[in-house]
């Protein structure tokens, strides 16, 4: 049995990491976050310590390493997007492995960084990329890696999540804490099509304000218009005032299923970690790049054709 500690422990995606590290078979030892509403813990790991501020954290962390039987193996990473960095950095001096949420980092410097950290401690970061682990990716990566066509594959890829007036006012919606939306919603389905079709070979903005993006990617084996919104007004009529969230990733006109298979993933990742076969900073690096260039790039349409059709309507 490993002991864990949990770095973020209020957020939205805190008690799937809770719930993977139960169902593996593990000890959640200590948690921390500066908000305190964090009673899911009760109904996964009562017995875990308990923090708000991050010095008794860290100080309670440290001194476990005097016992064998209490130090800890991993650290847990499911804080804001802005302090992952430091949160993973300070897990690994503390001797630990650790387990991130993505998006990891924001640059290929930090990454740089996080590698030469590392390096000096010995441990080990794991990213969170459940995508790859679902069957419905993996079943589409076999099909496109069997095909004999030597045209692209046509994708479009569409994600809408409507958010309310709170995720502006939360650290969601400041793209210095975020990275904004392509980055804070879309860096998994970015990492899902490089897994997929390849390295990438042509990154080209086609809009982007505070709760939508789009663009056009272009891999070594498809072409790709990708649409990404938190707004409510973009979900299509068909769904509109039925459900939230409309997801759809479509190959060369086929409808990718993958709605269902999500609620386990994260315990399977934890798995893959814990087995040795967990992903890790290079891996992450290719989803890094690609977000990075997004944020950093000048809206420019080559041509019309290339434009995902929930976007042709608004320009």
């Amino acid at each position: 049995m490993k002991n864990f500690a949990l770095i973020g422990a209020a957020g939205y995606i805190a008690p799937r990491h809770m719930k993977a590290i139960k169902e593996t078979g593990n000890l959640l030892s200590v948690a921390y976050d500066i908000n305190d509403s964090v009673g899911i813990i009760d109904s996964i790991s009562p017995q875990s310590e308990f923090f708000t501020e991050f010095e008794c954290f860290y100080d309670h962390a440290h001194r476990l390493k005097r016992d064998e039987a209490t130090k800890l193996d991993y650290v847990s990473v499911c804080s804001p997007n802005y302090l992952h960095h430091s949160h993973i950095t300070a897990g690994l001096r503390l001797g630990c492995d650790v387990i991130c949420e993505k998006p990891l980092v924001p640059t290929l410097a930090e990454l740089d960084d996080l590698i030469q950290v590392e390096q000096e401690t010995g441990k080990k970061v794991f990213n969170i990329l459940q995508l790859r682990h679902h069957q419905a990716i993996l079943d589409l990566k076999d099909k496109v890696a069997s095909s004999s066509n030597t045209d692209k594959h046509e994708v479009e890829l569409t994600y809408i999540t409507s958010r309310g007036k709170w995720y502006m006012q939360s650290w969601k919606g400041d793209p210095r804490k975020s990275f904004g939306v392509a980055t804070n919603i879309g860096v998994h389905f970015f990492d899902m099509l490089h897994f997929i079709f390849g390295d990438l070979q042509r990154n080209e903005l086609h809009f982007m304000n505070n709760d939508k993006a789009a663009g056009y990617l272009e891999y070594e084996n498809a072409r790709v218009k990708w649409f990404l919104s938190i707004d409510s007004e973009d979900l299509p009529e068909v769904v509109k005032g039925k459900q939230p969230t409309y997801r759809s990733i479509t190959c060369d006109g086929e409808e990718l299923e993958f709605s269902g298979g999500f609620t386990d993933l994260h315990t399977v990742s934890y798995q893959e970690i814990l087995a040795g076969r967990g992903y890790g900073l290079e891996d992450a690096r290719h989803c890094i790049e690609t977000v990075n260039a997004i944020r950093q790039g000048k809206v420019h349409i080559e041509s019309q054709a290339d434009v995902h059709p929930f976007l042709q309507g608004k320009l």
